[in-house]
């Protein structure tokens, strides 16, 4: 308890309503425009080199990067603060939170539920494509340039190849090879959209829990240090929104809704304190924080590692067929890990 009223003391002497109103309404306008600029960068370079022999490549690269930024977000930034606020000693003293690491738990779940949704979506995508044809979904999905299974060899995939071809011929062979494309888009689609709704959690926690704050201390370096970070995390979903093939009103309202994430929470955790006075420091807010910051941890995870890593290392035809490809890649991966990881000294 003694260390609890030492840390209220150090807060008290940075709390100043007026100052942090200023400051919060300065970064509206700045994270709003960082975000904007961050997500929009990768579509709108994408959509520029469309059609060109490069394009496919820097699509891959961007994603990379992405992934890593993503990976990033998740251990570095969002589950090290959900921890953190579970163990705060107004929490940390009370039952059953002193019991049991619930910052673990609830990642695990976040991780699960993200599963539960790939996996029953990804059904529900096979089967409306399957048309009925059973086995031949997976050479459907071997046919495109972007997937191949697991565990089924060369010799099986020619002669399920071969069957298809036998049996539908030419047009076929072709309507084969076109469900395959709009499977694996659709299946693109998919990640984009999940992640962005694990990154718009994140995103939420941030603003509300900024716009709450009447810390200036702590806004004032929170204002440099989330921009950066919406222009990196930006680029990682943009990247993947590029990849997915959206409509242009689709893709618009993606951009749109990522970049006013971060500042309606600011707006909400403004409102919210002056309805409310309610104090980001109390028990109850930390740990709506914490809760909420490990769901969201567990779901990035998952999508940065089973559905950009994973599927691209391991499955993607066109890395796998050239060594350098996968090298810059590779480097690709580690920047984007890296500068969101340094963004941690601050925020």
């Amino acid at each position: 308890m003694a260390v609890c009223a030492a840390e209220s003391g150090r807060a008290s002497s940075c709390r100043d309503g007026k100052a942090a109103a200023y400051l919060k309404l300065i970064s509206i306008l700045v994270i709003f425009l960082t975000s904007a600029i961050g997500i929009s960068l990768p579509v709108f370079l994408a959509r520029l080199f469309q059609g060109k022999p490069a394009y496919d490549k820097a699509v891959l690269i961007i994603k990379c990067f992405a992934a890593g930024v993503i990976l990033s977000t998740s251990l570095v930034h969002v589950l090290p603060d959900a921890f953190d606020a579970l163990a705060d000693c107004q929490v940390a003293s009370r039952h059953p939170w002193k019991d049991f690491p619930f910052a673990g738990l609830i990642t695990l779940i976040g991780a699960l539920t993200a599963l539960f949704v790939d996996l029953t979506a990804s059904s529900h995508v096979e089967v409306h494509q399957g048309h009925g044809h059973g086995g031949e979904l997976e050479l459907k999905l071997s046919k495109s340039a972007d997937y191949t299974p697991i565990g089924m060899s060369g010799e099986e995939l020619e002669r399920k190849k071969s069957s298809v071809e036998e049996v539908g011929g030419e047009d076929g062979g072709r309507d084969v090879e076109a469900q395959a494309e709009e499977l694996v888009k659709l299946k693109q689609r998919l990640v984009s959209q999940v992640l962005e709704i694990g990154i718009i959690f994140h995103s939420v926690i941030i603003g509300v829990t900024m716009g709450m704050s009447q810390n200036k201390c702590t806004i004032r370096p929170l204002i440099a240090a989330l921009s950066f970070h919406q222009i990196f995390e930006g680029m990682g979903l943009g990247g993947c929104i590029a990849q997915a093939g959206f409509s242009i009103g689709t893709t618009a309202y993606m951009c749109f809704m990522f970049a006013v994430t971060t500042p309606i929470g600011i707006v909400l955790g403004m409102i919210m304190f002056s309805v409310t006075g309610y104090d980001d420091t109390s028990p109850n807010a930390l740990i709506l924080e914490g809760l909420l910051g490990s769901l969201s941890s567990g779901i990035l995870i998952y999508m940065g590692l089973v559905d950009l890593v994973a599927l691209d290392f391991f499955h993607n035809k066109l890395m796998n067929s050239q060594l350098f490809l996968k090298r810059a890649s590779f480097i690709a991966l580690l920047l984007g890990s890296t500068s969101m990881s340094i963004l941690a000294l601050w925020a």
